[in-house]
């Protein structure tokens, strides 16, 4: 899943689309982790970055404290979302699992495909697009 919406985040940044007040200077690709870095702006951005994942991965587990039993690994329903996964009968849920399985194996070879690219300086996105430079 952190792989789909880093492909989402990649081509949405490299098309120039950027959150309302987000930094203009701030280009897209690698070029962004040293531009945030370098102004108090990007590094309250990377904070809150941080404070989200952080704040994501402790609530997305199976912790004593909460109510609900994982049905597999990756399951992060936490009883609260369901979307009727538990109407379905387990071939369905096994043939769901297995759709998402391999969108986020494609989304991992998409993402690894941009980042190479741009480490070589070789755009494979429509019209030469190349974030960063």
């Amino acid at each position: 899943r952190v792989s789909m919406l880093a492909v989402v985040g990649y081509l949405t940044t490299a098309s120039g689309y950027r959150f309302p007040n987000f930094p203009a200077d701030v280009p897209a690709g690698f070029g962004a982790w040293k531009a945030l870095g370098s102004s108090d702006d990007g590094k309250a951005i990377l904070a809150q970055m941080m404070a989200f994942f952080a704040v994501a991965e402790i609530v997305n587990r199976d912790a004593d404290w909460l109510d609900n039993e994982a049905e597999f690994v990756g399951d992060f329903r936490n009883g609260k979302l369901d979307f009727g996964w538990d109407k379905f009968d387990d071939a369905t849920k096994l043939r769901k699992r297995a759709i998402e399985l391999n969108n986020g194996r494609a989304a991992q070879m998409g993402i690894l495909g941009l980042m190479v690219h741009e480490k070589l300086g070789v755009s494979i996105l429509p019209g030469n697009i190349l974030p960063g430079h």
